[in-house]
């Protein structure tokens, strides 16, 4: 039998016009001999090797051959003069094809006019030429078998070339399967494969499964998940919206038969591995039986590893999914704004908070509640367009990003103006909004993020709008704060801390009443490095204020007994305690073993508290103002008037001083205000209460606190804080207040 002349065909011209650019083999010539090229294509014209037909290109010299090549590199052959431009330009040509364009699988015929440059056989070795023919004896008959050798070598590099990266695709799908889309992945080394074996063009070939999405509303659709050529259009969306008929009834049909499909023009091999469905369509004429069974082996194998990648991919799915709405959780989220720098600085990241959530979630049930939250995810679903990536971030809090004309607080919010339909209920919701516009491409998912959240903390606190941008100097803030404590830290391990006194007078008598200790954080004689309303907030934030807190005590009690052999010892020491405090189990055990080690007496020490801390936890409070009293400790309601208590709270409380705060005392002047300050003293008089005012700073406003009966003052027009030493000065040569105004009625 001839095998050549069954591989080797001439057609009519006309068949030529009529066959697709893929379908050819692409032939370049290179020679400066006008003739040569007329001659080449007269002698190949009609010409089918292998079942195609053959597309001469044409270039002149070696130079004009290296800008074809540059438009375009798949040619199956180059037949190529050596002697050109200069008497080496051919062989500085295969040069340039097999090292700088890195094209190893064209076959190469070198043919000359001169014999004499004729090639040595290390170039043939070093380049991979193919074949070395002088043009005379080039005939037609062996111009052509020559040509079928070349193509039969290239279309064997190719296969194997074809199968090795399609098996490439299918492994690292198998080795990398946290990848997002190593379904994919896994498709396009099948279609590779598949390809390859048939020797068909991979855009014949579509593959398909049920089921893409992996959210709880799913249905049982098809989905493209590997497509090439004309087809890769429809990578990922829905079968059914495949233009091509034909391709969605197949597939369809040996889905729901779960069989293959053999046709006259097309072949679907049907893949199933547990509950995972899904089908292989190939535009390929009807196959011979071996050809089916070899397919039929084949779509076995792929089954089984079809089966595992989709498992993994739906573990990977659920990493990054949430599962009750089927949006991204937090780290699907993360990653979403981790690719947005690509799609344009137009972008705004958000974070969607559902006010009273908890309210409803703990009135309503939970099954409500979670009703609820798949409501907003539909709302946020259906009003958004498709350009917006949507997530659930935490229990009640929603991400969204895409382009700012969508996101946006006022789109957002009129998303949310109608009510949320909850099952049989309707229930309308309130939300608030942090946003950050993507400026910077370099910012990573958890940054942007962060800053969102930033902006949606600060429009929790913004009463008057439901929404803030970020902006950089809302960072700074936390920054600075992390920074003072870790200063303050440093300080206090170093013993760089100090405790001031203020004097307290009694307002009648002039007599000392007591001294409140109060710490500061000196940078020098004059000056501190923080104030106390900036680090001690930070302290108690931090849980530091447990160790310094203990501290300053220790050191009110050490300069107490140290007093008591001066004149006019100051009868009692006030300290102040934080919530903080009170949540340490030992704390009145604290308190007592740094009395007992200093010998202060129980009754000579005032714990200060401010009326917010007591109403923070009222029982444990309580309690452990109780034992405080039992003890002996002398407790002093702080900063009153400022806070939420009920007078039925301040009945029940064991305390026995009330500190008007200074800010009430501020509004006595030039003969107006006090009304405040004047309740305040009657109302602890009623419940047989100290009244201690702060922040007295004039004859005027002393004047009035004396005249409506104000126990006890404290303040500038008294003393001001000073460190030990200077108190110690200022006891001994304290002047008397005769000078202080009498009442104004």
């Amino acid at each position: 039998m001839n095998t050549d002349n069954e591989i080797i065909t001439i057609v009519e011209d006309t068949d030529n016009k009529a066959m697709e650019d893929t379908e050819r083999w692409h032939i370049l010539v290179v020679d400066d001999d006008v003739e040569v090229h007329d001659a080449t294509e007269y002698a190949l014209r009609g010409i089918r090797i292998l079942g195609r037909l053959l597309h001469l290109h044409h270039a002149n010299s070696a130079a004009e051959a290296r800008d074809v090549l540059k438009s375009k590199d798949q040619f199956a052959a180059i037949i190529l003069d050596v002697v050109m431009e200069t008497s080496d330009a051919g062989l500085r040509l295969v040069d340039h094809i097999r090292n700088e364009c890195n094209l190893t699988e064209p076959r190469i015929i070198l043919r000359t006019g001169q014999p004499g440059y004729a090639p040595e056989m290390q170039v043939f070795e070093r380049y991979d030429i193919n074949d070395y023919r002088t043009k005379s004896e080039l005939t037609q008959t062996r111009l052509v078998t020559t040509l079928l050798a070349a193509i039969r070598s290239y279309h064997q590099i190719r296969t194997i070339a074809e199968n090795r990266r399609g098996l490439e695709l299918i492994v690292h799908a198998a080795s990398d399967l946290m990848e997002l889309r190593s379904i994919n992945i896994f498709a396009e080394g099948v279609l590779t494969q598949i390809a390859s074996f048939l020797d068909l063009p991979i855009e014949g070939v579509v593959c398909a499964q049920r089921g893409l999405s992996f959210t709880p509303t799913a249905d049982e659709e098809l989905f493209v998940v590997g497509a090439a050529g004309r087809y890769a259009k429809y990578l990922s969306l829905p079968l059914s919206q495949m233009e091509d008929g034909d391709i969605p009834i197949l597939i369809n049909r040996a889905i729901a038969q779960r069989h293959h499909q053999f046709e006259t023009t097309s072949t679907v091999l049907y893949l199933r591995s547990g509950q995972m469905e899904g089908a292989i369509y190939v535009r390929v004429p009807h196959l011979s039986p071996l050809d089916r069974g070899l397919l039929e082996v084949f779509a076995t194998n792929i089954a089984s590893c079809y089966g595992n990648v989709r498992l993994v991919e739906q573990l990977n799915h659920a990493a990054f999914h949430d599962s009750l709405t089927g949006l991204s959780n937090r780290s699907g989220f993360i990653r979403i704004l981790s690719g947005e720098e690509e799609q344009g600085s137009d972008r705004v990241a958000a974070l969607i908070d559902l006010v009273h959530f908890s309210d409803i979630n703990d009135g309503l049930g939970h099954d409500f509640g979670n009703a609820l939250l798949d409501s907003v995810a539909q709302r946020l679903r259906q009003g958004l367009p498709a350009s917006c990536r949507l997530g659930r971030i935490a229990a009640d809090v929603f991400g969204v990003v895409g382009p700012e004309d969508f996101v946006n607080p006022r789109l957002l919010l009129d998303l949310f103006k109608a009510p949320l339909h909850c099952g049989e209920h309707v229930l309308p919701v309130a939300v608030t909004i942090g946003l950050c516009r993507m400026l910077d491409g370099n910012a990573s998912g958890v940054t942007v993020l962060r800053h969102a959240n930033i902006a949606l903390n600060r429009a929790k606190l913004n009463l008057r709008a439901y929404y803030e941008y970020f902006v950089p100097e809302m960072e700074d803030s936390p920054r600075q704060r992390l920074s003072i404590i870790g200063d303050l830290r440093q300080a206090f391990e170093a013993n760089a801390l100090s405790v001031w006194f203020q004097p307290q007078t009694v307002m009648k008598s002039n007599a000392l009443w007591g001294m409140e200790a109060l710490i500061r954080w000196p940078n020098g004689p004059d000056s501190f490095v923080q104030s106390p309303g900036v680090f001690i907030p930070l302290a108690e934030y931090s849980g530091l204020i447990v160790d310094i807190g203990s501290w300053v005590l220790e050191q009110a009690c050490i300069l107490f007994k140290d007093l008591r052999n001066t004149p006019n010892p100051p009868p009692r020491i006030a300290v102040n305690a934080s919530m903080v405090q009170f949540r340490s189990a030992d704390f009145v055990a604290r308190v007592a073993g740094i009395l007992d080690k200093h010998g202060v007496r129980a009754e000579e020490l005032e714990l200060e508290i401010t009326e917010n801390l007591a109403m923070d936890d009222p029982k444990r409070v309580l309690a452990m103002l109780a034992d405080l009293k039992r003890l002996g400790v002398t407790i002093a309601l702080d900063d009153f008037g400022t806070g939420f208590s009920s007078l039925s709270h301040l009945d029940r409380m064991p305390i026995d001083c009330l500190k008007i705060d200074q800010s009430f005392v501020a509004e006595i002047g030039n003969g107006r205000g006090g009304e405040l300050a004047e309740t305040i003293v009657a109302l602890g008089h009623k419940l047989k209460l100290v009244t201690i005012a702060e922040g007295v700073e004039t004859l005027e406003q002393a004047g009035y606190l004396r005249g409506v009966g104000c126990d006890v003052a404290q303040g500038f027009l008294f003393a001001k804080p000073m460190p030990r030493d200077v108190l110690r000065d200022w006891l001994l040569r304290r002047p008397p207040l005769d000078s202080i105004a009498p009442p104004v009625r």
